[in-house]
């Protein structure tokens, strides 16, 4: 078979945007937006810009996000398969994230450098490109094997983008030879650049979430070693212990009874008290 010919088109950015990742939810959420929400032929772009319009403006999770993307693209384009990849900005990777096609293993650890294969190329010029046949023969193809869409025949690769940056990319496959209409093309294009702020919103959130558990995680450390460093200060006092021995006596005894040592020492600190009490009362 031949080498297709390439069709690169270059986007203009759109300044307008506002980015847990499993695999099941965005999944189910896809196969339901694609089997409930089918747009009629002769209003699809307005359809389309009012069902993006209510996804901007919502509130949903980065998963919801995700199948939201996969549900409009398999309408725009009648794919066979479609994937979703996003950026990772600590390490800078296209990481994939979403697909139709169920690729549990792979999403979250299936990466590429920028300007790897079509995907990394497509993220790293902020362009489009459409292989309407033989997509594997393009010089730019990594193939995967966990990814049976890298078999396909046809392969169109579109940017997410948000305030002018790259923050994922959506490619669509076709099993057989597909000639990507301009409209096609288009429309899909317009997917990535209004999606893409929402999208950015999303993650934005998940980012402040995950900032907030980490800080209230690193609180209840420092409480519970400031427990531990006060009962540890009883049982040296109390049995004339090394702060090793104490400690060892802790971790053992937390063991032993198969509770958290913060409360064993919470228990040991509460009974000083009591005993003090008990004494001071006596005299």
């Amino acid at each position: 078979m031949t080498s297709a010919a390439c069709t690169v088109v270059p986007i203009a950015i759109s300044a307008i945007g506002i980015f847990n990742w499993t695999a099941a939810p965005a999944l189910a959420y896809a196969l339901y937006m694609a089997t409930t929400h089918v747009m009629e032929p002769e209003t699809t772009q307005v359809g389309l810009l009012h069902r993006i319009s209510s996804i901007v403006s919502s509130e949903l999770s980065l998963d919801e996000m995700l199948g939201e993307i996969i549900g409009i693209t398999a309408q725009v384009t009648n794919c066979d398969a479609c994937l979703v990849y996003l950026l990772d900005r600590q390490s800078g990777e296209i990481v994939l994230r979403a697909s139709q096609v169920p690729h549990a293993a792979a999403l979250g650890n299936l990466r590429m450098k920028m300007g790897e294969g079509v995907t990394g190329w497509v993220a790293e010029h902020k362009s489009v490109v459409a292989l309407p046949a033989n997509a594997g023969s393009d010089v730019r193809f990594k193939r995967f094997q966990t990814l049976i869409e890298d078999t396909y025949e046809a392969f169109l690769s579109v940017p997410l983008v948000s305030s002018g940056d790259v923050i994922g990319v959506i490619n669509v496959h076709h099993r057989q030879e597909h000639r990507h209409t301009s409209d096609e093309i288009a429309l899909l294009t317009f997917v990535g650049e209004q999606m893409g702020g929402a999208i950015s919103k999303s993650m934005l959130a998940d980012a402040n979430a995950r900032l907030f558990e980490e800080a209230q995680e690193m609180k209840r450390q420092l409480e519970t070693r400031k427990v531990v460093e006060r009962a540890k200060g009883i049982l040296q006092q109390r049995y004339s212990l090394s702060e090793e021995d104490a400690y060892l006596r802790l971790r053992n005894e937390s063991r032993r009874l198969r509770r958290p040592m913060k409360d064993l020492a919470e228990a040991i600190i509460l009974a000083e008290e009591l005993s003090r009490k008990n004494e001071a009362q006596a005299t």
